[in-house]
């Protein structure tokens, strides 16, 4: 286990890119074996081989850059699955709506019959039933 420390010492090691890679390649060949298509199959490599490229880089500051690109390409997907997540969540005990004005998300408690909601944005009142 000493070696291991020793050749894994100064190089960037795993972050959440190089794990995305590490499950796309799972898919690819699995996708690859099904269809059995080589082509797909050697493309599953092929990311393979770049995924350990990069947890096997010394160029750190390179490594962390190209995590921050994926990172920032990946957050509003992530928080359209979060959102959606958390509608479901509390789909019984609240209802969600959007201003007809500004398109505001409004999140009102379900039971309440017809209520008058206010934007607290931009102020426009509509009627709708909870």
């Amino acid at each position: 286990m000493k070696w291991f420390q020793n050749f894994m010492r100064g190089r960037y090691g795993v972050d959440q890119f190089s794990f995305a890679l590490l499950i796309s390649y799972f898919i690819i060949s699995v996708l690859g074996m099904i269809m059995k298509n080589s082509l797909i199959v050697n493309l599953s490599f092929i990311v393979l081989i770049y995924c350990w490229y990069r947890i096997l880089s010394k160029k750190i500051y390179k490594r962390s850059s190209e995590n921050t690109w994926y990172l920032q390409k990946i957050y509003p997907v992530r928080m359209w699955f979060n959102k959606k997540k958390r509608h479901f969540q509390d789909r019984k005990v609240y209802k969600y709506y959007k201003c007809p004005n500004c398109k505001q998300e409004l999140r009102v408690p379900k039971g309440k019959g017809e209520i008058t909601i206010t934007c607290p944005k931009c102020h426009t009142k509509f009627d709708k039933r909870t």
